[in-house]
């Protein structure tokens, strides 16, 4: 069930910036929204409802919802936070209009889902201090740009770079490869987010980008693993399921490759790195 759109107060004249603690109870149904929003999590695990299905959200992972994308929000556990950015459409409609390599990218994705990323425990708290300026600012778009724009530079530079002549599919498809849906049924998830043949798909990213699509899909897949590593007490098991990898000897193989360490030393280092001085 999808309930009325959400709208914008009036005075509004570019941005709301809300924190939340999340129920746990399950929503009544998906709304649709006539702005854009920003979601991260700051605090907790996140179930986000939406219409082909739940997807599962961590500390520091965002959402890019589009007044095209109908969803809902539920805490998963105590202490469950987010916060929020809502954004006039007619601002992110001049800014994707300024900026063509903002296109393929969080509200510019054009995929059905809501495009993800994620940041390390470093860039969250750059974030929060960034949206902490712009709840203190004025209301206006020159703010919500100083906010927006270095973090989507951010994400832009960490997406690989696609010749001018590929085709926007692949763009497209290599954004929703992102998403651990995508990713967890391997390269043919890449091949369902393309909308192409597994032939063709393979064909084109060779040329582009000199990768098949496994190559792709993995790196997407330790990437992810990486930071579930780090930002979860989830076992081994459970992280390299959740990639879509059950065979345990064949995640630590993938991990250690892109790595260059074993994931049982890669968490052990990084969360050694967070609680010490």
């Amino acid at each position: 069930m999808t309930d009325p759109a959400l709208s914008l107060p009036a005075a509004t004249a570019s941005h709301v910036v809300t924190r939340a603690e999340l129920a746990t109870r399950r929503p009544r149904g998906l709304h649709r929204q006539d702005f854009h929003e920003l979601i991260w999590v700051q605090n907790g695990r996140v179930r986000h409802h939406l219409p082909d299905g739940p997807e599962d959200l961590a500390e520091g992972d965002l959402v890019f919802v589009t007044p095209d994308h109908s969803h809902a929000l539920q805490g998963r556990g105590a202490a469950a936070m987010v916060v929020s950015v809502a954004i006039r459409a007619a601002v992110i409609d001049a800014l994707g209009a300024r900026h063509e390599a903002l296109s393929g990218h969080g509200f510019w994705a054009g995929t059905a889902r809501p495009a993800r990323a994620h940041r390390d425990m470093r860039q969250l708290a750059g974030l929060n201090q960034a949206a902490l300026r712009l709840e203190r600012g004025p209301d206006r778009a020159l703010e919500l740009e100083a906010f927006l724009l270095p973090l989507m530079t951010d994400l832009v530079d960490a997406t690989p770079p696609l010749p001018e002549d590929a085709p926007d599919w692949l763009a497209r498809a290599l954004a929703a490869a992102r998403d651990p849906r995508v990713f967890r049924d391997g390269a043919a998830g890449l091949a369902r987010a393309a909308g192409r043949a597994h032939p063709h798909v393979s064909r084109t990213l060779r040329r582009y980008l000199d990768q098949t699509p496994s190559d792709y899909v993995n790196a997407r897949r330790m990437d992810h693993a990486a930071r579930r590593l780090v930002g979860s007490a989830d076992t081994l098991a459970e992280i390299a399921a959740e990639c879509g990898i059950p065979n345990l000897s064949h995640f630590h193989k993938l991990f250690l490759a892109h790595h260059g360490q074993t994931p049982q030393r890669y968490r052990r280092d990084r969360q050694k790195a967070l609680v010490q001085p």
